[in-house]
């Protein structure tokens, strides 16, 4: 089920929000928390059922693990062995779905061998579940999370605004949201900014998204031969459509888990207008930035060890970073171009080197521009396609169309306008917000309503496929 369909919007979620509340309201704490369970794996399992075993397996195993971990028994085998076996249980599983193929793929490469490729499908959402339940058991073996019973760990696991895409959160963040008295109650001021925020979320997926994604489409899978203009629209669309589709994903996750109390971290602070490529990952992805900083970066040895244990840490970290959006060397690739960045910059930053702030943001928005292609080509040739004819300025077409004076739109946007996480903060009157919410909201409808006529579909959210 999508966040940007009927079902999801006109049906489920405003079912799931009467029953947990008047369950709430009849003081029945455990029943709503199980029916929030319920209807979280219901929408999980809405895209394929095989896939629930999966997650259900995952939990039980993990939830085990981690009250091993917490308790303040002593046990006869290290706690640290069973923290190492369960994480390497975890990414075994991960990588057996995610990377088989892709390894049988370079075998038959390289030994000339014809191994049959298994041809599994990636289940939805293992990435993210995978990595919030890591942190979950180095958490508890940091002593960072309380004990609680199954079906409080199993919200953890599976509330559905945050199940297939993230935000990834930590145990400690959101589960005592669900155990404090006043969030189990209404809350209209909650529920309007929610409902501003999904609306956001909504006209940036189904607006502006989707309508990048069909020129990122065509220049990347349609089109063979581009000229320099067209590459640059290709490239460009992609970067606006990445960006408006997960940010987007986000705000709706944020708005929709607000409705019931809950806050989700922010995961986006306008990352387009950073001025290095350290700030960049300060603001995209955030709660990805920060597992791979807390979780794989710090234990390498972050930047204790002296400058070349740090160069090869931040390399490490993001070639990893890499290897999870995908199995392809393409995003290996992406990755390896991060982490040299961020070398890069940690280096110019140590000679005492300063860019105007200006140069600097231009230098660093063209960085990921182009770093994008290899992120989104299907196949390597597809992304030196691109770049190529990027760069071909013996092919430039001056004609303005409606596809440049977008880019025009969509780069003021970005620079001059305040992102969604500033916009709640800003002091509108009741009226206002209602009708922000409504107009963006109507917008988005309309627009779903002529993807549905046109295509009979809506689109996922990219990061369904990471």
């Amino acid at each position: 089920m999508l966040f940007n369909s009927y079902e999801f919007i006109f049906a489920f979620l405003p079912i799931t929000f009467f029953i947990y509340f008047y369950l709430n309201h009849k003081r029945l704490t455990e029943a709503s928390k199980g029916f929030l369970v319920f209807t979280s794996l219901f929408f999980y399992s809405w895209w394929n059922i095989s896939y629930l075993p999966i997650i259900l397996v995952s939990m039980l195993f993990n939830y085990l693990i981690g009250n091993t971990l917490n308790s303040k028994k002593n046990y006869k085998f290290s706690k640290k062995v069973l923290l190492i076996f369960g994480i390497v249980a975890n990414i075994a599983v991960l990588a057996y779905f995610k990377y088989f193929d892709f390894f049988i793929e370079n075998i038959n490469l390289v030994l000339s061998t014809k191994i049959e490729p298994l041809h599994l499908l990636l289940p939805l959402a293992i990435s993210f579940f995978t990595f919030q339940q890591i942190s979950y058991l180095v958490d508890s073996y940091r002593k960072e999370t309380k004990e609680y019973d199954f079906l409080n760990y199993a919200l953890f696991v599976t509330f559905f605004p945050q199940l297939i895409a993230g935000p990834i959160v930590h145990h400690k963040e959101m589960m005592p949201q669900f155990a404090k008295a006043r969030n189990k109650v209404k809350n209209y001021r909650n529920i309007s900014i929610g409902v501003f925020i999904f609306s956001i979320g909504l006209f940036k997926k189904v607006v502006i998204a989707d309508t990048f994604a069909v020129w990122a489409t065509e220049g990347f899978d349609v089109v063979t031969t581009l000229s320099v203009v067209e590459a640059w629209i290709a490239s460009l669309s992609y970067t606006f459509q990445l960006y408006f589709d997960f940010s987007g994903y986000t705000d709706m996750a944020i708005g929709a888990a607000l409705l019931f109390n809950i806050k989700l971290p922010i995961n986006f602070n306008s990352p387009y207008k950073a001025t290095s490529i350290q700030d960049f990952w300060r603001r995209w992805h955030i709660t990805l930035s920060r597992f791979l900083r807390d979780y794989i970066y710090i234990p390498l040895g972050g930047n204790r060890k002296g400058e070349f244990r740090t160069y090869a840490n931040l390399m490490a970290t993001f070639i990893l970073g890499g290897i999870w959006h995908g199995a392809g060397w393409t995003f290996i690739f992406w990755g390896f171009l991060h982490g040299m960045a961020l070398v890069i910059h940690r280096a110019w930053n140590k000679l005492g080197f300063k860019l105007n702030s200006l140069l600097a943001w231009f230098i660093t928005f063209n960085f990921i521009n182009i770093s994008w292609v290899f992120f989104r080509a299907k196949e390597w040739d597809d992304a030196i396609r691109v770049l190529s004819a990027m760069f071909n300025f013996s092919s430039i077409i001056s004609v303005i169309n409606y596809q440049q004076v977008t880019y025009i739109a969509i780069f003021l946007i970005i620079i001059f306008f305040k992102n969604s996480n500033e916009i709640i903060k800003m002091n509108f009157s009741k009226n206002m917000k209602i009708a922000m919410s409504t107009f963006l909201f109507v917008i988005a409808i309309l627009q779903l309503t002529n993807i549905m006529v046109q295509e009979d579909k809506v689109s996922e959210f990219l990061y369904f496929n990471f």
